[in-house]
């Protein structure tokens, strides 16, 4: 009796921390769902088309590794693209950082009209892009925009601006560096969290405030920088609204970045295959990059140790 008492209490158990399963599983079926459709099916679905060539009309045809192949020739434009979304990157990325930090620095006090100024940094990064894209169109038009007006009242000579193929990536970057509010909120976050006893007793031992700057802030903010640097490359590696909506990838394909090749050749030319091998290897990239970085924080990223 006593040991079929045990066992039945055993199975209730069980079935108690079954239906909890059911239960936990049934509250994460939306998401579980989400993922497989929409993010592991499509991932696992362009691994395998990028395996062939499809142009959506007609049944894929496999090509093995003809896509890959492919990225090499000089008529595809893939190291062209490539070379434009490195050098907004490089470029881009420290000045974004950089531009970041020292607003957030500005803005790091307690002061009257200090919160309206944090919101006026911050509102570019709530207008939608495709609007903030159009606003910048408008502004660099060479016929009627502002830049030339102004150049023109101060007997400058006009620029065509986005028709310039020596200008396009340089406004781009400057349009990337008109939405730094995201990393200068992040950055103003870190700032906050520095002990102020730090400061004053380096305030006490002589330091002043450039010295307690790099002595003190950037060590303590450094995984804060860690962070905004990644996030920064992989979302510039991704630049594709502003170009395609400015300038469609021209002129002469200097604003042609890796993102809007890629669409340009899924969806336009209906090159699905090889398409689906850009975005593989634009993981890859992003991947490596991000690796190589999280190795290089090591001699830099300072953490606490409690």
């Amino acid at each position: 009796m006593g040991v079929s008492s045990l066992s039945l209490s055993g199975r209730r158990r069980l079935s108690k921390q079954a239906r909890e399963n059911i239960k936990g599983y049934l509250f994460i079926s939306p998401w579980l769902l989400g993922f497989l459709l929409w993010v592991l099916g499509p991932m696992v679905a362009s691994m395998v088309l990028s395996f062939t060539e499809w142009d959506i009309l007609t049944p894929p045809e496999f090509v093995g590794f003809g896509n890959y192949t492919k990225l090499l020739d000089p008529n595809v434009y893939f190291l062209k693209a490539l070379y434009n979304t490195i050098y907004i990157t490089a470029i881009g990325v420290p000045l974004q950082v950089v531009l970041a930090l020292f607003v957030a620095q500005f803005l790091n006090y307690r002061g009257r009209g200090v919160n309206l100024f944090r919101t006026i940094f911050y509102l570019p990064m709530v207008t939608p892009i495709v609007a903030s894209a159009l606003v910048w169109l408008m502004i660099f038009n060479p016929e009627f925009g502002l830049a030339n007006t102004l150049l023109r009242l101060f007997k400058l000579p006009e620029q065509r601006w986005f028709l310039d193929p020596d200008l396009s990536k340089p406004l781009i970057i400057v349009w990337m560096l008109w939405h730094i509010g995201g990393s200068m909120v992040i950055f103003l976050g870190g700032l906050q969290s520095v002990p102020e006893s730090l400061y004053d007793a380096a305030e006490v031992d002589g330091a002043g405030p450039v010295r307690q700057f790099f002595s003190i802030t950037l060590p303590l903010i450094s995984p804060v920088i860690f962070f905004v640097i990644t996030t920064s490359i992989i979302g510039t590696f991704q630049v594709f609204t502003v170009a395609f909506i400015t300038t469609g990838g021209g002129p002469i394909r200097s604003t042609l970045f890796y993102v809007l090749y890629l669409y340009k050749n899924a969806f336009e030319y209906l090159r699905m295959g090889f398409g689906s091998g850009l975005a593989w290897v634009l993981f890859v990239i992003i991947l490596v990059v991000t690796l190589v970085q999280f190795k290089l924080a090591n001699r830099w990223v300072y953490y606490e140790v409690s």
